[in-house]
Order: structure tokens, then C-alpha cells, then sequence
């Protein structure tokens, strides 16, 4: 296991001053809002934040890393009690997170994306969830799409041998509604109902601050992605057991600040080897890495055949990540 340091006394220096701030002195919960590139859906997530949340006192702070949308500027016109920090560089998610918890005073930490917006009563919701579940350590809550559907990307369950081996072959793509053959995904489960998960996901994540302090915050090496993975198996190796809990529904989009589809699932490949690196024992390691590329050479085969019926977009996609494999099976570099 690859265990963060705790966040040096200098990284609030990093962050350049804040251009607004004027929340209650008396707030119990910070609330991070991390922001590339999203102007209107930051706008959104802030506006359904603000009229939705009636019963905590929270303080906000937009770390927008280095947009060219004009993100920071608007955040800072339509919303000035929210504390604006616009960085000249893109310090990626976890990086950026650190920085404002670092200098955060609140009993209370939440991380929430710009690409969602809190639906009435669902920050309220989770606090006093958390308050109430103070094993549990880390918390978050249901998420849903725009129509209202379900996005299960709220959680998951810890990558393991066996769910490397289904995700490999296609089980997991095949049966995603068994939990034998999808148990990170949790097969059709609803996230219906208060249930105990091993990854809280970074959209919606609550923590004592103490606890994120105690665990150093991101591991900085996650520059995008398996960041909450890993910090949630560090905090269950210290005892604690994640929670989610329906009564605090938000709507997330889901990768809206993300690039190219490719580059996107090579990031995502990279921090899957870096968890088994990290948290599966040495001498599994070899075999997790084995299943990652069973994982590429099953799909761009596949993608190969496919293209023998004239579609060759994902033979494409497939033959650009396969060519990077040794870029993702290295992981993330310690």
C-alpha cells in the first residue's frame, strides 16, 4: 500500500488568493468544488447548492483549475459568497482538493463535482447521515442522470482478482445486472437503500476533516481518477467502512470535464493498475497486471473483428489505447 503524506503546511501556498468570500464564520461544512472547463454546469451545480441546502451552514470554495471558458469569471459575477480560487495551472482533481482542504477550518469536508446539481435536501440529508454513522468514515449518497435514471457511479466495490477476471473477459460487460459477474458495480443494485460499499466515488464525498487529515488527503500520484478509491481502502485499513445513503440524491453527468475517449479510458486503466499495485498483496500484484492486459488484448481483437463489418470506429479507439499499453500497465509512478 502506497500511503499519502499528510498535506505539507505550504500547500495552501499554492493557491492564489481568493477573488470572493463571504460565508458564515460559524460554517461546519466546507464545501470543494473543483472546476475545469464546465462554466454553465459549475453555475448550475452552485445554484441548486445554494436554493436546495436549508438546514447546514456550509462555506464553498471553487478551485477552478486554469479554464478558458471563462468558468472562474462567471463564478465569480453570479455567486459572491462563494470563495474563488482561479489557478493559472491545472493542478488536476486531487491536487487541486488538497489545496483548499488544507486550508480548511470546518469540522466537515464535502467534494463536489461541477457537473451535478443537488436535488432539495440531499446535502442536509448526508450530513446528518454522516453525523449519525461516524464508523463509517466517508459517505456519500445516490446519483442519478438528468432523466432521472440511475447512475450507479456513486460507488463501488474494491477491484479484487475475481472482478478483474470478469471485467477481462467481457463478464462483467455482458451480466452487469449479476452481482456474481459485476461485483465492483454491484450487479442491479439501485443504491436504493443505506448499504455498506468499499469506494465512495469523488462526486459526492463526504469525511470528517480530521479523518482526511489523518489520512493525508489524496494520494497526489492519482492525477485523475482512483484517487477516492484509494483514499477510501486506506481509511478502511484504519477501521472505517463507507456508506452510501439514498436520501441524498444528486444529478451527475459524469466525465464532463474529461477529454478524448481514449485518453480517457487510459487514465482510468492506469489508476486500476495503480490500485492493484497499492492495495492488493505483492505477490497478486503480477496476476492483477496479467488481467489488465488480458483486459486491452480482448477488446482491441474484438474491435479488430468488428471492423470486418465496416465498423471501424472502435477498431480505432481500441488500436490507440492497445498501442499504449505499456503507458498504463506502468500505473501512476509512486
Amino acid at each position: 500500500m502506497v500511503t499519502a503524506a499528510p498535506p505539507s503546511p505550504d500547500l495552501a501556498a499554492e493557491a492564489p488568493a481568493p477573488l470572493a468570500a463571504a460565508e458564515p464564520a460559524e460554517a461546519e461544512l466546507t464545501i470543494i468544488v473543483v472546476s475545469y472547463n464546465t462554466r454553465e454546469l459549475t453555475l448550475a451545480c452552485l445554484e441548486t447548492l445554494y436554493a436546495n441546502t436549508k438546514d447546514t451552514r456550509f462555506h464553498t470554495v471553487v478551485y477552478d483549475n486554469a479554464s478558458s471558458d471563462g468558468s472562474a469569471e462567471a463564478v465569480a459575477e453570479h455567486f459572491p459568497q462563494v470563495e474563488l480560487i482561479a489557478s493559472q495551472d491545472n493542478l488536476g482533481f486531487a491536487k487541486a482538493n488538497n489545496v483548499v482542504a488544507a486550508t480548511a477550518r470546518t469540522e466537515w469536508l464535502l467534494l463536489l463535482n461541477p457537473d451535478t446539481e443537488v436535488h432539495p435536501g440531499a446535502i442536509d440529508a448526508l450530513l446528518a447521515f454522516a453525523k449519525a454513522n461516524p464508523g463509517a468514515g466517508i459517505t456519500g449518497g445516490r446519483t442519478v442522470f438528468p432523466d432521472g435514471s440511475l447512475n450507479i457511479a456513486s460507488c463501488w466495490m474494491r477491484i479484487t482478482p475475481w472482478s478483474a477476471f470478469c471485467m477481462a473477459v467481457g463478464l462483467t460487460a455482458a451480466f452487469r445486472g449479476s452481482a456474481l459477474f459485476n461485483p465492483e458495480g454491484m450487479g442491479s443494485w439501485q443504491r436504493d437503500s443505506v448499504r455498506e460499499v468499499d469506494i465512495v466515488v469523488g462526486c459526492l464525498l463526504m469525511i470528517r476533516r480530521e479523518l482526511w487529515e489523518e489520512l493525508g488527503g489524496f494520494d497526489l500520484k492519482y492525477f485523475m481518477y482512483g484517487e477516492e478509491a484509494d483514499l477510501c481502502l486506506r481509511a478502511a485499513k484504519k477501521g472505517y467502512q463507507p456508506m452510501i445513503t439514498p436520501d441524498a440524491q444528486i444529478m451527475h453527468l459524469v466525465g464532463a470535464s474529461s477529454g478524448r475517449v481514449a485518453d480517457k479510458v487510459v487514465m482510468v486503466a492506469k489508476s486500476r493498475v495503480s490500485l492493484i499495485r497499492d492495495h492488493w498483496s505483492p505477490g497478486m500484484v503480477p496476476l492483477g497486471i496479467g488481467l489488465m492486459w488480458l483486459w486491452g488484448a480482448v477488446r482491441v481483437s474484438a474491435a479488430q473483428i468488428i471492423a470486418l463489418t465496416g465498423k471501424t470506429g472502435p477498431r480505432e479507439k481500441w488500436r490507440s489505447i492497445w498501442a499504449r499499453r505499456k503507458e498504463w500497465l506502468a500505473g501512476y509512478a509512486a
